[in-house]
């Protein structure tokens, strides 16, 4: 059997490179500094593989939409680069829903208020933070 992050949506690279673009089209508009995107050890990739792993052959988040949720939770809350997690989390979160096929009605402001909600958030409010998110996704994140 494959280690599970084989099995990555959402793979570092192309993480990686959606980061480098992101930094740049910011960084012309003098939105973003040198700092933006820098990633913290393995964080980045500690978080992509642990929204795909298992539990006994099962996936640990059933659906795409609990994987997504979980996915923008932990790019927030784990803070893996020195500046931008918000951004680049709302970033590989769309990313992510794009890749999979999960459609959403989230506009700029919803998503920054989303972002903006969960950055502020109790840790103790995860699980109520990552099924408003899956609610938002609707029956297209199931």
């Amino acid at each position: 059997m494959p280690p599970y992050w084989c099995n990555i949506r959402v793979s570092f690279d192309t993480a990686v490179t959606a980061i480098d673009t992101f930094r740049r089209d910011l960084a012309a508009k003098g939105e973003a500094t040198s700092l933006f995107g820098n990633r913290r050890g393995e964080t980045l990739e500690a978080i992509l593989g642990n929204v795909e792993q298992t539990m006994f052959g099962e996936p640990l988040y059933r659906s795409g939409g609990e994987k997504a949720a979980n996915l923008l939770y932990f790019l927030v809350k784990d803070h893996p680069f020195t500046d931008g997690n918000k951004r680049i989390g709302a970033l590989l979160f769309l990313l992510y829903l794009t890749q999979e096929g999960i459609a959403h009605r989230l506009d700029p402001r919803g998503l920054t208020a989303l972002t903006l909600l969960i950055a502020e958030s109790a840790p103790s409010n995860k699980d109520l933070m990552i099924r408003l998110i899956v609610n938002l996704l609707g029956k297209s994140g199931e």
